[in-house]
């Protein structure tokens, strides 16, 4: 079958009632009550736009965009479907391999910020996040989770499988660990579909364990899939990038910024942005959406729709060499790897989140450039990102096989 470039798709959702109605611009007609009592129905526009893939020039790298003093340079090519990133503090650069199943070590043996040793130190079927903690590697798989030694040259051990019973894949598999001030482990479990009523509990949430894997808790609900989370450096307060559901139009639902609290219940399937009601799946039983928007926890802040946040690292680089200026301190940072469900594409960039007083305010992108020949091409999606020990920034596309370098010129 032909790959779709472009299409536009009608979607009528109709026949599942939920006793007020909530009415918004982009579905049309919308009748969405509170109970079944009456029926739901709503037509949304939808649009499938996939951009086409194009090599990374010297000539199209030298064109991307970022704020003055900024510079962008490849740190390593030719490999296969980077994915998610972690640093080590002698300056080790771990990337996965999801589809390959491998880890791989890159070093700069020179210091000229560009890899030149490269080596395979783990085989792990599907394997997606990984993080150091205790001089010890935590990797992740869809079902699996496992650690490693991390030996004096910065190869592995063999890997120890800890769990073996995390939720299954379905449409997001992609795993991803960190370990949190209080010294718990943290993982993120996607949603198995785009808007569903879940079986398994833990989909669709933040799971926190024990180092050794003990001990596992639902830490956090209602997150159709966080990839993207970290702990800001001066409140310790846990923030995390929330991807919005598909198939509600082109302006909907916005990819959304959550403060991440143990106990909390952030919407998904029922709820979205400022409160929104999804047309489908409605609460089951007696449950109205109102009872559900009266426990969701809504976004901090919003970000253009269906760009498909993937990772999220907060700065605080003070490397002599390359380190970012002072007002970057304790900001965050992260990758968007880049739209499918819209007619416009958004995403495919480097984003910067403002934060004030331990608190969001604004969201600006970083690093673009990647959208080409009127939006039409892109040779960059966005993924994994990770700081390095000189205060420069490391991210990753899985397009391409390139992982890239920020740094800022004093």
């Amino acid at each position: 079958m032909k790959k779709l470039r472009m299409t536009s798709l009608l979607v009528g959702l109709a026949g599942l009632g939920a006793v007020s109605s909530c009415t918004k611009d982009h579905l049309v007609g919308a009748k969405i009550p509170e109970t079944n009592k009456e029926p739901t129905s709503a037509s949304i526009q939808g649009n499938v736009f996939e951009p086409a893939l194009v090599d990374a020039t010297d000539e199209r790298v030298a064109q991307l965009k970022l704020p003055a003093g900024f510079r962008i340079a490849k740190f390593a090519d030719q490999l296969r479907k980077p994915r998610m990133l972690t640093v080590s503090a002698s300056g080790n650069v771990y990337v996965t391999s999801r589809e390959a199943g491998t880890v791989t070590l890159l070093r700069d043996t020179n210091g000229d910020g560009k890899a030149d040793a490269s080596q395979v130190v783990a085989n792990i079927k599907a394997v997606h996040g990984l993080t150091i903690h205790q001089d010890k590697m935590y990797l992740v798989a869809v079902k699996e989770l496992y650690r490693a030694d991390i030996n004096s040259d910065g190869t592995l051990g063999t890997p120890q499988q800890l769990i073996n019973d995390l939720p299954d894949g379905g449409q997001h598999p992609n795993r991803t660990i960190g370990f949190g001030p209080d010294g718990l482990m943290y993982i993120t479990v996607g949603s198995t579909c785009n808007a569903c009523a879940e079986p398994n509990a833990e989909h669709a949430t933040i799971l926190r364990a024990n180092p050794d894997g003990s001990g596992r808790i639902v830490y956090a609900s209602g997150l159709r899939n966080t990839i993207g989370f970290g702990w800001h450096p001066e409140t310790k307060e846990l923030w995390g990038l929330d991807h919005g559901i598909d198939w509600l139009g082109d302006d909907q639902q916005k990819e959304e910024l959550n403060q991440i609290k143990q106990g909390a219940f952030y919407g998904w399937p029922y709820i979205y942005g400022d409160g929104s009601y999804t047309p489908h799946p409605r609460p089951m039983g007696d449950t109205t959406y109102a009872d559900v928007l009266a426990k969701t926890t809504l976004p901090s802040l919003s970000y253009d729709p269906h760009a498909a946040p993937m990772s999220m690292v907060f700065y605080t680089g003070t490397g002599a060499a390359s380190g970012f200026p002072a007002e970057y301190q304790n900001d965050a940072f992260a990758t968007m790897r880049g739209s499918w469900n819209r007619s416009k594409p958004s995403g495919y960039n480097l984003i910067r989140i403002h934060y004030e007083g331990g608190k969001p305010t604004r969201i600006d992108n970083f690093v673009t450039g990647f959208l080409v020949n009127d939006n039409q091409a892109q040779f960059g999606r966005p993924v994994g990102l990770a700081a390095m020990p000189d205060g420069s920034l490391l991210f990753t596309d899985d397009n391409n096989g390139v992982i890239y370098r920020v740094s800022y010129q004093k």
